[in-house]
């Protein structure tokens, strides 16, 4: 983890948070943001707010900002905000208004993980050929 924001108390369901949240996980912060400057939904605005933050907490650090992919990002429920509507005959329906917390965290590409993995695959299908 190179770097962390949160973003809490966000007046969108978690329901609704999750659809988009699922779009960018374990993707590039550009390709993140430009799926989510292309997403015509509520939520993505917020995320590209947090993630716009976890790049300048990055910045802070000294790290280099292209190395950077979202390693991890989590919706979890916030309370409700309770409010009440007319019903019929007098009575009063309860309406939950639910909140959300969201979670992101940035880390660095490891290249050289990668590559190794890359090469023992590769050595593992000509030991099979052989």
């Amino acid at each position: 983890m190179i770097a962390k924001a949160k973003l809490r108390f966000i007046r969108i369901s978690p329901k609704k948070v999750k659809g988009v949240v699922d779009l960018i996980r374990g993707k590039h912060i550009q390709e993140a943001l430009d799926i989510l400057t292309n997403l015509n939904k509520r939520a993505s605005k917020i995320i590209i707010d947090l993630l716009n933050s976890a790049i300048n907490n990055a910045k802070q650090v000294g790290q280099n900002v292209n190395d950077l992919y979202v390693s991890k990002i989590i919706v979890n429920k916030g309370p409700f905000l309770k409010r009440y509507r007319a019903a019929a005959f007098g009575r009063a329906g309860l309406l939950r208004r639910r909140l959300s917390h969201i979670e992101l965290e940035l880390d660095r590409i490891n290249f050289e993980k990668e590559k190794t993995e890359s090469t023992s695959k590769e050595e593992d299908k000509k030991s099979k050929d052989k």
